[in-house]
């Protein structure tokens, strides 16, 4: 995904010999002064980036960047450190650089929460172009997005920026809908805890408002209520994968494989079809799909999508069934920690590896899940006190042997069962069968 050069000149700036550790809090510090030292990026400034691209008539690049999370792939350090694709690019943006989520305008930076790197593009009125950044796994990226993606989305925003009259309301739809709390400090979970604004005079990261914090406050606001989490929750912006289309990181929105027996392939989608528009909307990147989707009812919709196929122009309908969205994989997610206490008990559960499920020989189609984490510290630690251990092999719920991912395990306890109800877990450990019962949490 990164160009081995760059990642060999990053990997080298971690590897001298006798260089300390930064600390996080040095690291968020440091970042503050090195680009503002530099001086091409506004940082943390949004009103003042909207004022520049006013005066300039330049498009907007703001790229938020949750610094403290160092579990994913550090794509915009090529990003700054100026790749040769990109460099020529940003001279004709607004730069903009966000390092939290504290005091963001949730009218205007709208996006899977999930992601600790996101970028979005905007004119100066607030129109938003599109959205660049996608994840589909804890740590790794590849696949997801890549330099040469993000170039080709600032291509295209630029080419959007300058048709901006004949284009305009094919963007209406990028924008959402107001949000109940218009920053991420107004949520109760978050009321009192932090403000508007990072603390330089005391401990920064404590201050900082992590971008997953948003859907997690979002979330626990629902379950305050005892109330269901609704698609948009459970399962927040899908990935085109969960339909079968497998899109190339490297371009805009084009395919490169299309999975058998999946509604991408049901629909008359091919390997090479780039996707220009869903449902109107012209897409910059893999995340602007998700945008697409994230908007799309749970309970099935048809969702247009225009088509460069071997250079002519087609048109396809994505046919979605009612329970589309559950497709999706949320394992991978920060937010599905919290997930797992209020659903699980807090255990993390993976598919059971191949040569184990060997030994074991389960029914075919039937749950077999490797516990490989359980949580020993409140508020996490409801399995553990009720018996379970990491490595016990998990092979029912509920009296349910019929998840096979652990997603849809999630989904069933979160909305099929409730706080307090007793659950038994039927497991595995040392080769001896047990059932274990525990109160949800």
């Amino acid at each position: 995904m990164i160009r081995t050069a760059t990642l060999a000149l990053v990997l080298l700036a971690y590897l001298v010999p006798n260089a300390p550790a930064q600390t996080r809090e040095e690291k968020v510090r440091n970042d503050k002064k090195r680009i503002e030292a530099e001086g091409k990026w506004i940082y943390n400034d949004v009103p003042k980036a909207f004022l520049e691209a006013k005066n300039s008539g330049k498009p907007i690049i703001a790229v938020l960047r949750c610094l403290p999370c160092e579990e994913c792939v550090k794509l915009d350090d090529d990003l700054i450190d100026a790749d040769d694709r990109i460099k020529p690019l940003l001279q004709k943006f607004v730069l903009l650089r966000i390092v939290a989520a504290n005091g963001l305008d949730l009218s205007l930076f709208q996006f899977d929460t999930d992601q600790s790197f996101a970028v979005f593009f905007f004119r100066a009125d607030g129109t938003i172009y599109g959205r660049f950044g996608t994840r589909s796994h804890q740590k790794n990226w590849v696949g997801d997005v890549s330099v040469d993606g993000l170039a080709r989305a600032m291509e295209g925003t630029l080419a959007l920026h300058e048709d901006f009259a004949q284009v305009k309301a094919s963007l209406a739809g990028k924008g959402g809908p107001a949000p109940k709390y218009t920053s991420p400090e107004l949520f109760p979970d978050l009321k009192n805890k932090y403000t508007a604004k990072l603390n330089y005079e005391g401990n920064v990261v404590r201050s900082c408002i992590h971008c997953h914090q948003i859907g997690d406050a979002a979330r626990e606001e629902i379950f305050s209520r005892k109330e269901l989490l609704p698609d948009l929750l459970l399962f927040p912006y899908p990935h085109p994968k969960s339909l079968g289309l497998i899109l190339d990181p490297k371009e805009r929105a084009t395919i490169q494989t299309v999975e058998k027996e999946t509604v991408g392939e049901k629909s008359g989608f091919l390997a090479k079809d780039r996707i220009v528009s869903l449902n109107g909307q012209p897409l910059l990147s893999m995340a602007d799909v998700q945008w697409v989707l994230h908007h799309t009812p749970a309970t099935g919709a048809k969702v247009q999508a225009k088509i460069m196929r071997d250079g002519r122009p087609m048109e396809l309908t994505l046919k979605l069934e009612p329970g589309w969205r559950q497709n999706d994989s949320i394992s991978w997610r920060p937010s599905s920690w919290v997930l797992r206490r209020k659903a699980l008990g807090g255990i993390y559960a993976v598919d059971l590896p191949a040569e184990e499920r060997a030994k074991l020989k389960p029914t075919p189609g039937k749950m077999a899940f490797l516990i490989q984490h359980v949580g020993e510290y409140a508020p996490h630690d409801v399995a553990f006190k009720a018996g379970l251990r990491k490595n016990d092999i998990l092979i029912g719920f509920a009296g349910r042997t019929d998840f096979t991912r652990e997603t849809d395990l999630l989904a069933y306890s979160l909305r099929e069962k409730k706080a307090g109800d007793v659950v038994s877990l039927d497991i595995i450990r040392n080769e001896a069968s047990r059932t274990i019962p525990f109160k949800l949490p």
